[in-house]
């Protein structure tokens, strides 16, 4: 890609501020044993006399799950020990450039591979038609899956990215558009999050309704992208009150930053791998979706992009949720998977794969944000800068934020460098 976007000539001087190191209060313990607790909620659920003799896919997804790979390898010993033959199917709609190559790559960057969670890994793009909605919608299911005897849907439960609803991101959702393939994922981005709002528990109902559904493994992380708990929820339950509760707990879990409003925030990496629109708008205040709100703290006035993961693979959705961005992550976008996704994803996409200004720099990008942020006192600026917004326990603040950090009751670490050339 040629970058004669960027603008070498316009350049601010501006002195970097101090950064100072800070840390929100500990969290509770993470779930210590991870086997332990699937083992013990799939016999909650009398799973293993169900599945003697039986072909079970398991679901594989492309967040950034800390410990998916522990939950994965504990299901399938699980199955295994109950006489069933297990496989996993990469269950992810159109992410991994929407090829069965692809979503086998994209699992192995995030440590799924057969030997890592034991036992063979089938992927393939074709879908099985397996009924409709009430509204007519057709219901698409992973043909691998659909083969098998049964699915044990594994996901993470949290809040989505573009809207707000009964049903958001979780168990739902990775059998509507994850087992739906692109077929899936484009059914329900066509009609934008009101789609997703209404779609998702509407397909997943009628994928459950097949009886292909075994039952569901809820994964529910804490602040600091630890796993707080594993929950196994009937099929009848997921899509419905069971997964609605998860997502009430999973909403008070959740890290955030402790601030009304920044003028100011430095993002070191966007991805995939650490959400699905490359920043969760759960942390940054912003969906940037027309309909949906974007008055959430904290109100940012800017957001400077710095560079996108390794673990992303070029795909660059979200990076329209950035107002200033860098030479350095504009040359690592893979436009063809950032339109894919982008475009396929619809009224929630569409906007965030638009590239902002893109600034030689690091040094330039932070100077253009300074400049254009609508705080011309340096001494008063509330920058904040986080690695990514997966992890927020532990984070940098200039000197305007410190007596607020105190307040809310934030351990100060000590002075930080921007770890990047001043000039």
């Amino acid at each position: 890609m040629q970058l004669n976007m960027v603008i070498e000539d316009l350049q601010w001087e501006a002195e970097l501020p101090p950064l100072y190191r800070v840390r929100q209060p500990e969290l509770p313990s993470p779930l210590a044993d991870i086997a332990g607790r699937v083992r013990a909620e799939l016999d909650r659920l009398g799973i293993a006399p169900r599945v003697a003799g039986k072909q079970i896919a398991l679901t594989a997804g492309s967040r950034g799950i800390h410990d998916i790979a522990a939950v994965l390898r504990a299901a399938v010993e699980y199955l295994r020990g109950a006489g069933a033959t297990p496989f996993v199917v990469p269950a992810m709609g159109t992410h991994g450039g929407a090829t069965a190559a692809g979503q086998v790559t994209m699992l192995a960057e995030l440590g799924l591979s057969e030997a890592r969670v034991g036992c063979p890994i089938r992927s393939s793009m074709e879908t099985v038609e397996v009924g409709q909605t009430e509204m007519g919608i057709a219901c698409h299911m992973d043909r691998n899956a659909h083969e098998a005897d049964a699915v044990l849907v594994i996901g993470r439960v949290k809040p989505h990215t573009d809207f707000h609803g009964y049903i958001e991101s979780g168990l739902a959702k990775m059998i509507t558009i994850g087992l739906g393939k692109r077929r899936g994922a484009e059914t329900v981005h066509a009609s934008g999050p009101q789609g997703l709002r209404e779609l998702v528990p509407a397909i997943a109902k009628v994928v459950v309704g097949t009886g292909k559904i075994l039952c569901g493994l809820a994964i529910l992380e804490d602040a600091a992208d630890h796993t707080a708990d594993v929950v196994a929820l009937t099929a009848d339950e997921i899509g419905g009150a069971g997964e609605h509760a998860l997502l009430g707990r999973a909403k008070q879990l959740i890290g955030r930053l402790p601030f009304e409003q920044l003028d100011v925030l430095v993002v070191d990496e966007i991805g995939k791998n650490i959400s699905g629109c490359g920043m969760d708008t759960n942390v940054i205040g912003r969906m940037r979706i027309p309909g949906e709100s974007d008055d959430n703290p904290p109100r940012i006035s800017i957001i400077v992009a710095l560079d996108i993961s390794k673990e992303s693979h070029g795909n660059a959705a979200g990076i329209g949720l950035a107002d200033i961005t860098t030479a350095r992550l504009a040359s690592k976008i893979d436009f063809n998977a950032t339109y894919i996704n982008g475009l396929i994803s619809g009224l929630g996409g569409v906007q965030r794969i638009a590239l902002p200004p893109v600034l030689p720099s690091e040094r330039a990008a932070l100077a253009a944000a300074m400049h254009c942020c609508a705080q011309p006192e340096r001494a008063a600026l509330r920058l904040a800068r986080i690695k990514n917004t997966l992890q927020t326990r532990e984070f940098c603040v200039s000197a305007a934020l410190l007596d607020e950090c105190r307040s809310l009751g934030l351990e100060l670490l000590g002075e930080a460098e921007w770890g990047f050339e001043q000039a």
